[in-house]
């Protein structure tokens, strides 16, 4: 029979279809049908080379004399970096000024390499330019909240095929950030507990859900994923705040999130998917009650009328046997053996 499962930390809903679910392997499509990717390509802006095709960079971070990471802001961006804050209300209509950041983290120099054919290293230093952008945006006291996200393949929205990561800082809480807190206070005020190192706990004492586990991080499939193989890393330390990581840990980091993306690119053969770190707004970087972590949402089906109309989703596949699938995957750990 099917079952209805709630996110104990959204309280969203999700039918997981067990009698007609599909197994993960047949969501997968062969890694060899995937079209190569040239290194270089001398129209893309993103390109070593090309860097007069972008905006002035605001951040570099330099590997044996040449760039491996650059920032920039977007050439079209959602937010204007200059003005005032301004907030008017007109009956029920509020509206206010759309000032923020919009910044693109370029990744690597090669076109080709996604996260998941980096090295370790590689991987730390677009994780330690998310934290000093950060921390740099976090200083505009018209930001409350930043929202740092990848979009990878056309299906996951993105625009460029560089890789590339973007961070967005805001002049308002998002609503789905607010719930989530809201949620997390009325857990804490009850039960004095973190209800996300509740779920971390609980999902380290079943096991049957997890993907991988390092010394700081934990990785794994949520009880009511709303898709197949969306999955959440989060960090053993409770933090708030993704900038409170310390530098070990953003090591550690590097290795779970590079693995667990090599899994899904030999597993399910370079899925299209976004990642999110979702942390706390900038002014509550030390709550007891909250928790940052990574999620990754690899796209395998569409949204339809349904989840449009109700706001629950359908899960054509059973969380379990999507961690054991993951869990079984053995990748490369030289990543000149997976180009």
């Amino acid at each position: 029979m099917p079952e209805l499962r709630q996110n104990p930390i959204t309280k969203q809903w999700v039918i997981v279809a067990t009698e007609r679910a599909k197994r993960p392997h047949e969501l997968a499509r062969k890694l060899e049908d995937v079209k190569p990717i040239p290194s270089y390509v001398e129209q893309c802006p993103f390109c070593p080379g090309n860097e007069r095709l972008t905006p002035p960079e605001s951040m570099q971070l330099m590997q044996d004399g040449k760039w491996q990471v650059r920032v920039v802001p977007n050439r079209f961006a959602a937010l204007a970096r200059d003005g005032d804050l301004t907030r008017s209300l007109a009956g029920l209509k509020v509206v206010v000024n759309g000032v923020g950041h919009h910044e693109v983290i370029i990744e690597t120099p090669d076109h080709s390499k996604t996260t998941a054919l980096l090295s370790v290293s590689e991987v730390e230093m677009i994780l330690d330019s998310y934290k000093r952008l950060y921390l740099n945006v976090a200083k505009d006291t018209r930001v409350e909240h930043i929202t740092i996200f990848k979009n990878h393949g056309l299906g996951a929205g993105t625009s460029l095929e560089h890789p590339h990561s973007q961070l967005i800082a805001t002049p308002i809480i998002p609503p789905d950030i607010r719930r989530r807190m809201e949620e997390a206070l009325r857990f804490y005020d009850v039960h004095g507990q973190c209800i996300f190192c509740k779920v971390l706990a609980d999902e380290l004492a079943e096991e049957v859900r997890l993907i991988h586990q390092t010394e700081h991080f934990v990785s794994f499939i949520p009880f009511a994923a709303l898709t197949p193989f969306s999955l959440w890393i989060f960090p053993r330390r409770h933090m708030a705040s993704f900038p409170e990581t310390k530098a070990e840990e953003l090591r550690d980091l590097a290795r779970m999130l590079r693995l667990v993306l090599a899994k899904l690119y030999h597993g399910l053969g370079n899925p299209d998917f976004n990642y999110i770190i979702r942390t706390a707004p900038c002014e509550n970087r030390y709550l007891r009650y909250y928790h940052w972590y990574l999620t990754i949402v690899p796209r395998l089906t569409r949204t339809a009328g349904f989840e449009l109309g109700s706001g629950m989703y359908i899960n054509p596949t059973i969380p379990e046997a999507n961690a054991e699938f993951l869990r079984n995957i053995v990748v490369p750990t030289d990543p000149a053996a997976q180009s």
